[in-house]
């Protein structure tokens, strides 16, 4: 080893480095193995503006529209209550609102809307809420259980996966959404339907 210290670095200062050195690869390895794991098993770590909502083409506040405005979920997301997706708006649908909600002096987020529609084009909407392609999830079964089974308003059946949306200025995930996360809901609402396939793997993996 000794042979390996250039003879211009003292003997105590080339240890001390290689320590140094050594703990700092110990603390990234164990930072970076921390960020995997917990994105992995849970949602990731906020940094630098990664995993953090996603920044979307207009700045569209629900607790504007949730909160302040009492709108309902289904009002917007049509095929909550019919389909396996629950949709969002077209163009059209919020310029259904916004024509007469603060349409002649628009602030800028509203002329964005009134923009798209004049050029004909769709909004695109980056998806806050994603689950692997092998994983089937169908909005309306889980819809109709929470509000006629378990009795929930249809604001509450949809916080139960995506949270208190009414006070999000910016969507984002606050739950796992992992398949363990999925199993459980499942298992702890056995009781509660006729359909005992639902922890079966063909319940959501079709």
């Amino acid at each position: 080893m000794g042979a390996l210290i250039p003879p211009f670095i003292p003997k105590k200062l080339f240890y001390l480095s290689l320590a140094l050195g050594g703990l700092l690869s110990i603390a990234i390895s164990v930072l970076v193995g921390v960020f995997v794991i917990k994105a992995w098993w849970g949602t990731p770590f906020e940094v630098f503006g990664w995993a953090g909502p996603p920044e979307q083409p207009i700045a569209f506040p629900h607790t504007t529209h949730v909160k302040i405005d009492g709108i309902n979920c289904a009002f917007c997301h049509r095929g909550v209550l019919s389909g396996d997706a629950a949709t969002l708006p077209a163009v059209e649908q919020c310029l259904f609102c916004h024509q007469t909600i603060q349409g002649q002096n628009a602030p800028p987020e509203i002329a964005k809307l009134i923009n798209y529609f004049n050029e004909g084009q769709p909004i695109n909407w980056e998806k806050v809420h994603r689950l692997p392609d092998h994983v089937q999830f169908a909005h309306e079964p889980h819809v109709r259980f929470l509000t006629e089974t378990r009795g929930l308003n249809i604001e509450a059946a949809c916080s139960t996966c995506h949270g208190n949306v009414r006070d999000m200025v910016e969507v984002e995930q606050v739950r796992r959404l992992k398949m363990g996360d999925c199993v459980d809901c499942h298992r702890n609402n056995l009781d509660a339907t006729e359909n005992k396939d639902i922890t079966d793997c063909t319940a959501c993996h079709y």
